[in-house]
């Protein structure tokens, strides 16, 4: 037997680095089986397989042609995920769904871009720097203990379910050979057991994140307590969606400060949803002051459905760049202004007597709306540092 994955992503998406564990899971079940697995990164003849799989994440991400014209054919191919179905992507068979991940499958593919950058960078390449854009592949059990959310908000993919279960047990995934533990839950904290679930993470001894965030407005001191304490790896992420939120967000930071000081916390800022026009322009900076002020850190999320991003038919489009260049830079952020980063992108500018993309859109926008831009444009993270930060 003979079987063929294909992640679209990994192929379609330039510095796409997270494996698809649908991918993984489909490996480990078929290499059980016996079956000679391969992960195809370009085209083959699809009839040396007895079966491929395709799978994808995102909408945008294109699928190889030569594959195309044979996805009609399901005694063939199988292909799956949200990038082809969005919110309504069927269920995996049980068998492959609670199947060990199969950790091994991107190896060879890693290795062949270590001996390609080392044939580049010569006696400059240095091995362990390298590895560092592959940790998600080769240091983290990943899977969902919980799967679901009962928010139903109508920017999300997550819209399948309308409460949050159960999913996988923890040993089904985890790999103590690993060097940590990454949650792919909806929404963990929305999960009546979320106690017991944390507790058997923190048992491991083991550090964990969730990827996708947390729900902030479900904190409780007791989450909080439990959740600071414990042994996390990289950032504790968290969303901020919505102004209609921001009593409720400043009630949950004073929350989170009481507990941890610590200045890895990070919210995810979505625009370009309730509308691409100055007043969601200002309601993010005022999101941004916010967070500025717990010394949280952003990272703005632009609103895109499966069809297209309203965002870039915005007049403000430019502007909506600009501000997830500066946003999602924390080397940058935590050092400057909105106004000084478009600033020292045009001092940067190569084409004389010409505006860069982002002091253009800045300035553009200032001469339309000069109350927004004096209001926030000035704004620095590092002017807040001493706030709330303090034991």
């Amino acid at each position: 037997m003979k079987i063929g994955i294909i992640d679209a992503d990994l192929i379609g998406r330039k510095k796409h680095r997270f494996p698809n564990l649908i991918c993984e899971k489909i490996s480990g079940y078929w290499k059980e089986q016996g079956a000679e697995v391969t992960l195809i990164l370009q085209q083959v003849d699809i009839h040396e397989y007895d079966h491929i799989y395709i799978s994808k994440v995102f909408t945008d991400t294109p699928v190889p042609e030569w594959i195309q014209h044979y996805m009609e054919d399901r005694d063939k191919v199988s292909y799956g995920g949200t990038g082809f179905f969005f919110d309504k992507a069927p269920n995996l068979d049980p068998r492959i769904e609670h199947h060990m991940p199969d950790y091994t499958l991107y190896d060879e593919w890693i290795e062949s871009e270590v001996r390609k950058a080392e044939q580049e960078r010569g006696e400059s390449f240095n091995r362990k720097a390298f590895l560092v854009k592959f940790k998600e592949y080769t240091d983290y059990s990943i899977g969902f203990l919980t799967r679901g959310c009962f928010r139903k908000c109508e920017f999300c993919v997550n819209k399948k379910y309308d409460h949050v279960f159960p999913s996988s047990p923890l040993d089904e995934f985890f790999d103590r050979n690993r060097r940590a533990i990454c949650l792919l839950d909806d929404n963990f904290l929305g999960y009546p057991n979320w106690r017991e679930l944390l507790q058997q993470l923190i048992n491991t001894g083991y550090p964990f994140k969730f990827k996708q965030g947390l729900d902030e407005r479900l904190l409780t001191d007791e989450k909080c307590k439990i959740l600071f304490a414990a042994k996390y790896d990289g950032d504790y992420t968290f969303a901020f969606d919505n102004i209609a939120d921001y009593e409720l967000i400043k009630q949950k930071l004073e929350m989170i400060r009481r507990y941890s000081k610590a200045r890895n916390i990070k919210f995810y800022v979505l625009v370009g949803f309730e509308g691409t026009d100055a007043i969601d322009i200002e309601n993010c900076f005022k999101r941004l002051e916010l967070l500025m002020h717990y010394q949280c850190l952003p990272y703005i999320m632009r609103y895109q459905d499966k069809n297209y991003k309203p965002w870039k038919e915005s007049e403000y489009a430019g502007m909506y760049i600009a501000i997830a260049r500066w946003g999602n830079q924390p080397s940058i952020y935590k050092k400057m202004s909105f106004r000084r980063f478009c600033e020292e992108n045009q001092k940067l500018h190569k084409t004389e007597g010409t505006l860069c993309s982002s002091y253009k859109a800045m300035l553009d926008f200032e001469a339309k709306h000069p109350e927004i831009a004096e209001r926030y444009f000035d704004l620095r993270y590092e002017d807040y540092q001493d706030l709330h930060m303090k034991d």
